[in-house]
């Protein structure tokens, strides 16, 4: 029997299926689908509910009473709330269905590790909106032996971005979930990403990065898998092994966008420097991808909120953006400046103004949902100004983007995750 057939409370068996339909809400469950309400919590015996980090108390099952079996009932909440459902390692299609017969709703859903995948989904009373989207989930093993070496942050409060779980997060002013539906998906086209702090999913407000924004931008056609960590350097990348991952699961065609620079420049030692070791090292990943089908994308390293006595941007990375240049231009790699594109941004907002960049006024590096937000529309922008062909895959709602015209801060709207902290990002 598949997972999709049992009825509410009843476990299956992991390794039989992986694809599921929920039908949310205390009413008439749609026939195939497993009824989900706010009394449905994960357990590994379950393998699917809410996450306790929900605040379930705050989680409402209601039913209009009409005849419409998935349309009718809903789960929603003020507050935000997570779903977690048990799968292995893969790309899923997820399908989600939301509104209310008698209410205006509007849902933000992230997944994961707070990727973005739906933002501001709105509907009004009566209406309903279905939407579908691809995301990646991964573990440490590695086909044909050996695992990524993990930190201990991702054993620890980064572990929901390895684990054999599938996470929800369904949040804004009033979230409304009728049905989800998941499914495995093959030979799916893949966006790698691989980084520092600035790139990889950062599990806690008020830290963000591009890479978790830049799956909002991006169709049902293409999926989108964060590679990146905290802290890291090429050298440290590929000593864990997380480049090793990314080939076992690149298939060609699949794209690798990568960006170094931050914490290689710290780096010490004979032989250690932007025109050697650095370039060397960009030189050897991109020849690797190359090697097994896919298509290198290289990205300078963003600026950091150094201003001089003239409001321009100090450059604090010496030769390593210079660095990328060069290996793009003699390996003929599609490059993103987002150096100058990120210089561009933070001067245009100023000195006091670029500030809401960032995760907090000190922090120089690290930024939050709106300055993240910003420079993964210029990775999107740079990818349509090399005419990549992942640019087909860009969402019908996209408008060109230039860093010298922001969106305004005193508009732009984002439902923060309900998670912080106080501990900073590995890497300044």
């Amino acid at each position: 029997m598949k997972a999709a057939d049992n009825p509410p409370g009843e476990s299956y068996t992991k390794s039989r299926t992986s694809s599921y339909k929920f039908d949310f809400g205390p009413g008439k469950t749609e026939p195939g689908y497993i009824q989900i309400t706010p009394s449905t919590v994960y357990s590994q015996e379950l393998g699917y509910g809410f996450h306790s980090d929900s605040l379930l108390s705050y989680v409402m099952a209601i039913d209009r009473g009409s005849d419409d079996a998935i349309r009718s009932d809903f789960c929603s909440s003020t507050s935000p709330f997570f779903f977690t459902v048990d799968v292995p390692e893969g790309n899923y299609q997820v399908t989600v269905t939301m509104g209310d017969e008698k209410a205006e709703t509007a849902t933000t859903v992230k997944t994961e590790l707070r990727r973005l995948m739906l933002e501001k989904v709105r509907t009004a009373p009566g209406e309903f909106a279905t939407r579908t989207f691809l995301v990646n989930t991964r573990s440490p093993r590695i086909a044909g032996g050996g695992e990524v070496e993990l930190k201990d942050r991702e054993k620890t409060f980064e572990f929901w971005a390895w684990d054999d779980k599938l996470t929800f997060e369904f949040n804004d002013t009033r979230p409304t979930v009728c049905s989800l539906e998941i499914a495995p998906v093959d030979n799916t086209k893949t966006i790698f990403l691989l980084g520092d702090s600035t790139v990889c999913d950062q599990p806690r407000e008020p830290f963000n990065s591009w890479g978790q924004m830049v799956t909002r931008f991006f169709t049902p056609e293409v999926v989108i898998a964060n590679h990146s960590e905290s802290g890291e350097t090429f050298r440290d990348s590929q000593h864990r092994r997380r480049l090793d991952k990314i080939l076992s699961l690149m298939k060609p065609g699949d794209v690798l966008i990568m960006q170094f620079g931050h914490n290689d420049m710290k780096e010490r030692g004979e032989g250690i420097g932007a025109f050697t070791s650095f370039k060397s090292s960009i030189k050897h990943f991109v020849a690797e991808t190359r090697k097994a089908g896919g298509i290198p994308v290289l990205v300078t390293p963003v600026q950091r909120r150094n201003f001089d006595e003239q409001d321009k941007i100090v450059n604090s990375h010496g030769d390593y953006p210079e660095a990328v240049r060069q290996a793009a231009k003699e390996d003929n790699v599609p490059l993103i400046d987002l150096h100058a594109m990120s210089t561009t941004l933070y001067e245009t907002l100023g000195p006091q103004g670029s500030v809401a960049l960032f995760s907090v006024p000190e922090d120089r590096t690290h930024h939050n949902n709106y300055g993240s937000y910003q420079l993964a529309k210029c990775i999107v922008q740079g990818i349509i100004d090399n005419k990549l062909d992942i640019a087909q895959y860009i969402v019908d709602d996209w408008q060109d983007f230039n860093p010298a015209h922001p969106d305004p801060l005193e508009s732009w709207e984002f439902p923060a995750s309900p998670q912080m902290t106080s501990l900073r990002p590995d890497g300044n």
